[in-house]
């Protein structure tokens, strides 16, 4: 195996962790804060990941293709002073965008929150946690800039490393200083929550020392490479930056998706319930943390396995399209889209359908009903969010990145002129049917400019689709049965752990059918084939039997 696809598979495998783990903490932390807090921590998260988003611009993929450029050319001292006055403009931007998340905190707690009642957060409350996680702002654009540059190296290691230590001191901190706050000091949920944020600031100062050590670690053979200096190109550093910044820009679109369309709810939600349908703010508020926070992490789930595995696929289809290789073109982006689809359809299609049991098994039977109802809307939108995500990457693959930026404005704007009227019609169930449409829109634009310009044809993809929608369907009514027949059993009202052997015994029921009509029908062989070594045997027979 390459030092190249061994790193890759290394970042691989540490981002899907990070992110893993980034997702299960909800059900915990929600045990801890309740939604009061969850909605609170919401409200200091979904700003402080935009701005990161733009502080950072993308800057490990950006850095990490200019410097391993510049580093075949033999030019080793040109990614370097990319590095020394990088991280010079890393730190001001930064502090920039801590400074203005700071001192913006009280205009954003205004707009986030236009009537107040009892019970429910305060300004105070909403302008004390988006301080404490705006700190954590000076420090990750320089974090991300290092990793980048190791990263241009071919050195996925210590990006790796120090992914996982971030996200784990993150968590620890959350957890454990939310009960401590909550169960030994008696304290409030808003000092709770503020320390959950302000863990985000401690994550990262474990991440920037574990890449400080590695820095340490690898400073003799660097000072060798630039010893060894082959060539100077003289790039200027303005030019340097335009470079920079035009390979950073794609990345950031498809990054700020999900956080932009949080961030329109965050400002729409709690006051159109309050204002059009008469919800008291703590009531509003839940419904807010339960759509943006709490089933947005279960339904995200699924979707990072599946772009995880497809994604592996682009640096191929990159391959292909540069040699004009057609076929393998077409063959690979219909790999890339059956395997996420594949993925994505049962377990969203299941969430949905064991929506209730599902809440109630994670988060507990107060409220099961009522979170459980906005899961079952929720769980479909991941499989829009997994197709939005590849199919931008594809276009990353097709050197049409410009486009994902578009088709994200696109998406936007639909969600920002239809999140209020629709929270007015249909109350929570109007933000979900908002970003539904929005990613909706920006998936046909991305098919469009795939299809345009990867001359791609969509024959295989539609009609494997239609099958594993029949498939979805039998195991959705498989799981729905044996989910009515043991509430059934159980009666009104059921304690938890009977909604656990509800949920178990959906998935079990519900992932058998699928499995086996998948298997019998060869679709499986189809799909992953490849991967799995008894369906790769089978596939190597039946080209021989043919």
């Amino acid at each position: 195996m390459s030092r190249l696809l061994r790193g890759t598979l290394i970042l691989t495998a540490a981002t899907f962790f990070s992110k893993f783990i980034g997702l299960i903490y909800i059900i915990p932390f929600t045990a801890l804060v309740h939604e009061r807090g969850i909605a609170l921590y919401g409200y200091a998260y979904n700003p402080y990941t935009i701005l990161l988003s733009i502080s950072t611009m993308g800057i490990p993929l950006a850095v990490s293709k200019f410097v391993s450029k510049y580093n075949a050319l033999g030019d080793y001292e040109t990614g370097r002073r990319l590095l020394k006055s990088g991280l010079l403009i890393m730190t001001i931007t930064g502090t920039a965008a801590f400074l203005l998340l700071y001192s913006s905190a009280p205009f954003l707690a205004e707009k986030i929150i236009v009537k107040h009642g009892e019970n429910g957060n305060s300004l105070q409350d909403i302008i004390f946690v988006i301080r404490m996680v705006s700190t954590a702002l000076i420090i990750v654009p320089s974090m991300s800039l290092i990793r980048g540059y190791f990263q241009g190296f071919q050195s996925m290691g210590p990006t790796a490393v120090s992914q996982v230590v971030e996200q784990i001191v993150r968590i620890i901190f959350i957890l454990i200083g939310a009960w401590v706050i909550m169960n030994v000091l008696h304290g409030t949920i808003t000092q709770a929550v503020g320390l959950a944020t302000f863990a985000a600031t401690l994550g990262a100062i474990g991440g920037l020392i574990v890449l400080l050590w590695y820095w340490k670690k690898r400073s003799p053979h660097l000072k060798k490479m630039y010893a060894e200096n082959k060539t100077k190109s003289n790039v200027s550093l303005a030019a340097m930056y335009k470079e920079t910044v035009a390979y950073a820009i794609p990345f950031v679109a498809v990054g700020l998706a999900i956080p932009l369309y949080q961030m329109v709810d965050q400002f729409t939600i709690v006051n159109v319930l309050i204002e059009k349908a008469g919800y008291t703010q703590p009531k509003a508020e839940s419904v807010f943390a339960i759509i943006t926070q709490i089933v947005h992490k279960l339904v995200m789930i699924p979707v990072s396995l599946a772009t995880a595995l497809a994604l592996t696929l682009i640096p191929i289809i990159t391959q292909s399209y540069v040699q004009k290789n057609k076929d393998a073109l077409n063959k690979q982006i219909t790999q890339t889209f059956q395997m996420v689809l594949f993925l994505t359809v049962p377990a969203a299609i299941g969430l949905s359908v064991l929506g209730v049991p599902s809440y109630g098994a994670l988060f507990g039977t107060k409220g099961m009903e009522f979170g459980g109802h906005f899961l079952e809307w929720y769980a479909p939108t991941a499989i829009l969010f997994a197709l939005f995500s590849v199919t931008a990457a594809i276009m990353q693959g097709l050197n049409k990145q410009k486009f994902a930026f578009v088709s994200l404005m696109l998406g936007f704007g639909i969600k920002v002129l239809l999140n209020a009227p629709l929270l007015g019609l249909f109350e929570g169930i109007g933000s979900i049917i908002a970003t539904n449409i929005g990613f909706g829109v920006s998936f046909v634009f991305n098919l469009y400019i795939i299809k345009k310009y990867g001359e791609f044809s969509y024959k295989w993809v539609f009609r494997r689709s239609v099958l594993m929608s029949i498939f979805a369907a039998l195991m959705a009514a498989s799981a729905y049965l044996v989910k009515f027949g043991l509430e059934s059993m159980y009666g009104a009202d059921y304690s938890r752990f009977e909604t656990i052997i509800t949920l178990a015994a959906g998935i079990l029921v519900g992932g058998a059918v699928y499995l086996y009509l998948s298997y019998r029908s060869g679709l499986l062989t189809i799909i992953l084939g490849d991967k799995i070594s008894f369906l790769s045997r089978k596939r190597r027979k039946e080209k021989q039997h043919s």
